[in-house]
């Protein structure tokens, strides 16, 4: 790599889990072992073994999945600096993820990171029990066309809303059942190439999640959130997060508010970011900057897997 390369980090949030993730890293690194045991520390019970023997459903819990993640991210993320460390410009994290961007930039504490994803998790499927709502996946369409269709279908008492702009043409809605069931009848009839249900807990990133940021709220108030060491862009605002209290504050409203994922990505890019990482399971954001930006298409190395890992460190000696 070009030494005058700007990196950035990305992290996957929840739909990258799967069994058996991490376990490689455990294998082979110490650090990443390491890391798999404090986690099952912090909890209280042995993450680890459902992250690598399942089964599928219980590590698909939002409960389960969301820390699962993160750990997997970080235990990533030390093996990097284990090895002389990753020098990032900025990063971004997918909903979830941005909790693991923040553990990188040294905004949040292992433990505190680990904590904290579970509880969001648990706050995020009691929201979705207390009023129940789903999410569909729809393609083809502008983010206007989208945003109208959702106006339309939206009652006083049954909302839906744009819950992530992934990339042009590629957006998920969320909200009550039925005002999600009559936008996807509309978003067809608007010339919407697919419209998916998504098996989900509940209307993530739309106002039914309400009820959980209260308690997200509590919990963060009571961990120690410093400054990140570089800038993380915020899924509700996609711009740069200099300070600990924005980040306290963005990550509450990031629960009720859309993922801003395109815009992010866009904003790495003015921030003169020329390559990307993506750190932890999967390599579904690596998958997506073409769509976002053709001219970032090759520029994105997924590092999740032992064997990625020392492809990069060793272009990198």
């Amino acid at each position: 790599m070009s030494t005058d390369e700007k990196t950035g980090l990305l992290f996957p949030g929840q739909g990258s889990q799967a069994v058996g993730m991490g376990r490689d890293l455990a294998e082979r690194f110490s650090e990443a072992r390491e890391t798999f045991e404090e986690a099952d520390d912090a909890l209280g019970f042995a993450l680890s073994r459902v992250m690598w023997e399942g089964p599928d459903e219980e590590l698909t819990l939002t409960r389960n999945a969301q820390p699962a993640l993160l750990v997997h991210s970080a235990a990533v993320w030390r093996v990097l600096e284990r090895a002389g460390g990753v020098p990032a410009v900025a990063a971004a994290g997918h909903s979830l993820g941005e909790f693991s961007a923040y553990f990188a930039a040294g905004s949040l504490s292992f433990a505190d990171a680990v904590r904290t994803v579970r509880r969001r998790g648990e706050v995020m499927f009691e929201a979705g029990q207390a009023r129940p709502g789903t999410m569909a996946a729809v393609l083809g369409l502008d983010d206007a066309v989208v945003e109208g269709v959702c106006r339309e279908a939206s009652t006083d008492d049954s909302v839906v809303v744009p819950a992530n702009f992934n990339s042009p043409g590629q957006v998920v809605v969320s909200g009550d059942v039925d005002a999600v069931q009559r936008a996807s009848a509309l978003l067809v009839s608007a010339g919407a190439k697919k419209v998916t249900g998504l098996n989900v807990s509940g209307a993530f990133h739309s106002p039914l999640m309400a009820a959980a940021e209260t308690a997200l709220q509590e919990h963060l108030a009571s961990i120690e959130v410093r400054d990140p060491a570089f800038p993380v862009v915020s899924n509700v605002t996609a711009t740069p997060v200099t300070t600990g209290d924005e980040a306290r504050l963005l990550l509450v409203q990031q629960l009720t508010s859309a993922v801003s994922w395109t815009a992010s990505i866009r904003t790495l890019l003015q921030l003169g970011v020329t390559r990307f990482v993506e750190i932890g399971s999967g390599k579904v954001l690596t998958g997506m900057l073409k769509r976002i930006d053709p001219a970032a298409a090759g520029r994105g190395t997924p590092l999740g897997t032992a064997e990625a890992i020392e492809a990069y460190l060793q272009a990198q000696a």
